[in-house]
């Protein structure tokens, strides 16, 4: 490979991966967001039901397999690698999560959801980039 082609390639697999992450972050906010609006979920930082909760871990796994299919759409080559590199920041992040918020209150939920985020993250990632590659598979 020609040596100038290496930075701009690392470049074009970080911005997949970022482009992936920020998707998945503006999809979980302005769900989040549009459901306190509407009045489904309850004004910010209140308690909340069990059933919202598993209304939240459901478009969160469709808003992760999505922004993991566009990592690996992006990528410009290995896409469930990519994908998956995605599902590894998640578990990072959702951990981070899960010891934020688990001597807090209500608000922040039952114990058992941001467990539930950890253990999605990385499914979600090789969903969306098996997606990706039966795509590309159909295209050959």
């Amino acid at each position: 490979m020609n040596e100038t082609r290496k930075p701009r390639r690392i470049l074009r697999r970080i911005g997949a991966v970022l482009a992936g992450l920020v998707l998945i972050g503006l999809l979980d906010v302005g769900i989040d967001s549009l459901l306190h609006a509407t009045g489904i979920y309850p004004p910010w930082f209140q308690p909340m039901s069990n059933s919202l909760w598993l209304l939240a871990i459901g478009y969160r796994t469709i808003d992760g397999i999505t922004g993991s299919y566009i990592a690996a759409w992006l990528a410009p080559d290995r896409p469930v690698t990519h994908a998956l590199v995605l599902g590894l920041i998640g578990v990072v992040l959702s951990s981070l999560g899960v010891v934020a918020t688990w001597h807090k209150g209500p608000e922040f939920g039952p114990k058992w959801y941001p467990l539930t985020l950890v253990c999605i993250a990385v499914p979600c990632a090789l969903i969306g980039g098996l997606l990706r590659k039966q795509q590309l598979r159909a295209r050959a």
